[in-house]
């Protein structure tokens, strides 16, 4: 297979750009390179046969499944989830009744699953507005259905034990035909929508935003565009949490935020 270079990721991506008004031309190169080498390789083609299929609708879905990276885990990062029950939610209540929260590229629903079970635990379930969005309609289709490999659950079982949960997370599945079936009265609350951190509108006001190792595979340029719309749809006061190899101490707007948490990465917004 021919080497792919910087002139053949160009082209993907101003097909991708012109055709359907995804842009990934602020991908992190390297990171963009090895999906569409996984594309290549997985689906058996040529560069030739990729940049054809791209101009049928019908493949995008499958692109963008590949390209948007989804590996997550239940209660990954116990110790962050500790401090979000422990510190940050009842933080939030001394000035909202109503707990607003956007999962910005929720990928499969792992963290969305994740903060229902905190919020139930804490009793707040009822009284939590949850939006979870991502790019990739495949994904949230699956984060939508609850439904996780049964071998995944052993890893997860261990996330939830080092968070501190209050029960056995296996209280909150069934078990149906090697899948993990979550109780999907956890995600009664939650409007799963597609959304484009890279294009899309800010849509709404939120108490806590959690954007969790998506921004790795973005440049600065793109990172410093999503931050900047963080900022405008949290509430004054309100928190953004990202990923452990993330920072927003370089960008735009880090003036207007304070670090609440630098071990996990959780900050509040200061100024509008």
């Amino acid at each position: 297979m021919k080497e792919i270079d910087i002139a053949d990721l160009k082209k993907i991506t101003e097909v991708v750009k012109t055709k359907y008004n995804y842009d990934f031309t602020n991908y992190a190169m390297s990171s963009f390179k090895r999906r569409i080498s996984r594309i290549l390789e997985i689906k058996s083609m040529t560069m030739e046969t990729l940049m054809k299929r791209l101009y049928d609708p019908g493949f995008l879905d499958d692109f963008l499944n590949e390209i948007t990276v989804n590996v997550t885990e239940m209660f990954r990062d116990p110790s962050f989830w500790r401090v979000l029950r422990d510190d940050i939610i009842p933080g939030i209540l001394l000035n909202h009744q109503k707990i607003r929260i956007w999962h910005a590229g929720c990928s499969s629903g792992e963290e969305v699953f994740s903060m229902a079970i905190l919020l139930r635990e804490m009793n707040l379930l009822d009284n939590a507005s949850i939006i979870a969005t991502d790019l990739d309609t495949n994904i949230l289709d699956r984060a939508k259905s609850g439904e996780y490999n049964i071998k995944n659950m052993e890893l997860n079982e261990k996330n939830y034990i080092r968070y501190q949960g209050t029960k056995s997370l296996k209280d909150y599945y069934k078990e149906v035909n090697g899948k993990a079936v979550l109780d999907k009265t956890l995600v009664e609350n939650v409007s799963f929508r597609k959304h484009d951190l890279v294009n899309g509108e800010v849509f709404n006001k939120f108490d806590l935003v959690l954007c969790r190792n998506v921004m790795i595979y973005f440049n600065q340029t793109l990172q410093n565009e999503v931050l900047k719309k963080f900022h405008e749809s949290l509430f004054k006061y309100g928190y953004l949490a990202i990923g452990s190899k993330e920072s927003l101490i370089w960008c735009d707007i880090a003036s207007k935020f304070i670090i609440v948490n630098n071990e996990e990465k959780i900050y509040k917004k200061i100024k509008d």
